[in-house]
């Protein structure tokens, strides 16, 4: 537990190195959100006046200051390109990208985690080679380019799936709690509810595919080395069945790298998928920050990273916490 405490302690440290280099590097970079308004042929007055108003004619001390002082009340600003506070545009965009990358995640874990066991206890077969081969495409291969060949395949040719969204467009549902999975179950809104999933199968397969790649590798290299350890010997000596071996002895310890893989994957995705999330036209915190990037939106943009790498953060200390659930050798240090 030590190692979890030490990283409580420096986790204000790493979010405030992170949000003074969000804001050093967007101020530093070419251009600014001026730039942006220039370009629609708005009178030099008007320009001065907004420059003014966003208090982009204060020192850079005197905003990183103001910045800094709203942030530890909660405030991450007030978006430049609508207006609105950036924590209600964060409220609306981080449901979609939780439920893709929850869904993505599930996937890839069930897919590599299972091709990964498959592969060490069929070593040196066809099933082997098949896996690895797998393995070896899905760590190569973008996401992008799976999803391209998804919505070939499945929506243009064959048209089982709709080519983006996240539900049909003009279908009536009712908000809760803006999870739409729950919110259509809550209120048994079921054609709500296949719509949902019809459009979310596409990217949360083309990220959890490629992902399940590099599962399957690290799953089948440890389960491999464990395989060939003394306790797992001892257990085949004492006339234990392969699969009781396998799944509850070899398995639990074969999951730890697999967690800190998935652990820093699914960081990651709350980021968002930008790419996949332009693809399929998924309303996430990928395309926000993106749209933010182009906009010149410095609001947006640094809400967006220093919500991303709080959540990055906590996903990490989650899976040091994990650690001690699985792995019995560490709760006794």
């Amino acid at each position: 537990m030590k190692h979890v405490l030490q990283r409580i302690v420096w986790l204000p440290l790493v979010l405030w190195a992170v949000v003074t280099l969000t804001f050093l590097v967007l101020r530093l970079a070419p251009g600014n959100p001026l730039d942006v308004i220039a370009a629609r042929a708005i009178e030099t007055d008007q320009i001065e006046r907004v420059r003014a108003e966003w208090g982009l004619d204060q020192p850079l001390w005197r905003q990183y200051l103001t910045f800094l002082g709203g942030l530890v009340q909660g405030d991450l600003g007030i978006a430049l390109s609508s207006g609105v506070p950036v924590s209600r545009l964060l409220g609306e965009r981080i449901a979609p990208t939780i439920e893709l990358a929850v869904s993505a995640l599930i996937i890839s874990t069930v897919v590599g985690v299972g091709a990964g066991v498959i592969s060490s206890i069929t070593r040196q077969r066809w099933v082997d080679y098949g896996v690895r081969a797998f393995a070896v495409v899905g760590m190569s291969v973008p996401w992008f380019w799976v999803a391209i060949l998804l919505i070939i395949v499945f929506s243009v040719r064959l048209g089982w799936t709709p080519v983006g969204g996240r539900i049909t467009a003009g279908m009536p549902y009712t908000t809760l709690t803006n999870f739409m999975l729950i919110d259509t179950v809550l209120t048994g809104n079921w054609p709500a509810f296949w719509s949902f999933l019809h459009h979310l199968a596409l990217p949360a397969l083309a990220i959890g595919l490629t992902s399940a790649g590099f599962v399957a590798r690290m799953t089948r290299a440890a389960m491999l080395e464990i395989m060939r350890a003394d306790y797992v010997r001892a257990a085949r000596a004492r006339g234990l069945y392969e699969r009781r071996i396998v799944i509850g002895h070899a398995l639990r310890n074969a999951l730890l790298p697999v967690l800190t893989l998935q652990g820093l994957q699914f960081g990651a995705l709350l980021g968002g998928a930008v790419i996949t999330e332009i693809v399929f036209a998924w309303p996430g915190v990928g395309r926000m920050l993106l749209d933010g990037i182009l906009r010149r939106d410095y609001p947006i943009v640094q809400g967006t990273v220093i919500f991303v790498a709080f959540c990055y953060v906590l996903v990490n200390l989650a899976v040091d916490l994990l650690y001690h659930v699985v792995d019995p050798r560490l709760r006794r240090a």
